[in-house]
């Protein structure tokens, strides 16, 4: 394809590594714009404090400005000026068949690069009902937070997990979405499925949660589904079922919900 090589190296100088606390585990993130606001997912910006490294390997600290857990979905700030953006798509016309590249660091490789093409867009069962870009890109740990991008170079979607052996990615609408309205109520807790509901794996110190006391290891006996459409409510507290100890006697708790977000 004639300019895929000029194509490649703007998505590369438009993606950054991301070393979020103390781990050494490395993510990726994106130049937003040209003033040092990155985006990149959750689960990649877990602490307050960042670092960045850009293309040319100047690393830089960086710091948490909001952050949405439901939608995995971060946005970071770096004192730096004249950075070379991404430019955003359109994810709402992608579809199946389409061209895509990504770009991240994975396991530590920065500014390694996969092609492959859309293979579905929509909701992936056990993961709620929000939409989705699944697409077969080659993506390992330290891809998360990098851009998924056309042929033409634009960011349609933020490469996020694996799964059944594609690569899953946020539309970038959702994104944009969220630079627009913040985030949405969250828990504030790290959720897996199991056989009669989803077990907290981890709480988030100050969050929604920790101050209904509930723990890691409790079981909220409801969907993915049902627990979106809770917390999309508006309702400002919720009481919330959960289960404890593997004991079957349903408890019931009062949780006040806030979106979590970060001074600027």
């Amino acid at each position: 394809m004639r300019g895929f090589g000029s194509v490649a190296e703007r998505l590369r100088r438009a993606t950054v590594q991301v070393v979020s606390g103390a781990q050494r585990g490395l993510g990726s993130g994106i130049v937003w714009d040209s003033g040092g606001l990155v985006l990149t997912n959750a689960h990649v910006a877990r602490h307050r404090e960042a670092q960045v490294q850009l293309w040319d390997g100047l690393r830089l600290p960086a710091r948490l400005v909001s952050i949405d857990p439901r939608r995995d979905i971060a946005a970071l700030r770096v004192a730096a000026a004249d950075l070379e953006p991404a430019s955003p798509g359109d994810s709402s016309v992608v579809k199946p068949g389409e061209l895509v590249i990504a770009v991240g660091s994975p396991l530590g490789f920065a500014g390694a690069l996969s092609t492959g093409v859309v293979h579905s867009v929509g909701p992936v069962p056990g993961m709620g009902g929000q939409r989705w870009i699944r697409a077969n890109v080659r993506l390992a740990p330290g891809n998360s937070g990098g851009p998924l991008a056309d042929a033409d170079g634009r960011v349609i979607g933020i490469n996020t997990a694996v799964m059944g052996g594609l690569g899953i990615a946020v539309p970038v609408n959702d994104a944009l979405a969220f630079l627009r309205r913040g985030p949405l109520p969250s828990l504030g807790v790290t959720l897996r499925p199991v056989s009669h509901g989803l077990m907290i794996l981890e709480i988030e110190a100050g969050g929604a949660a920790d101050g209904a006391s509930l723990r890691p290891g409790d079981v909220l006996p409801v969907s993915v589904e049902a627990l979106h459409q809770a917390l999309d409510s508006g309702r400002e507290t919720l009481r919330l079922p959960f289960l404890r100890g593997g004991n079957r006697r349903v408890r019931q708790t009062v949780v006040r919900l806030e979106a979590r977000a970060v001074a600027a």
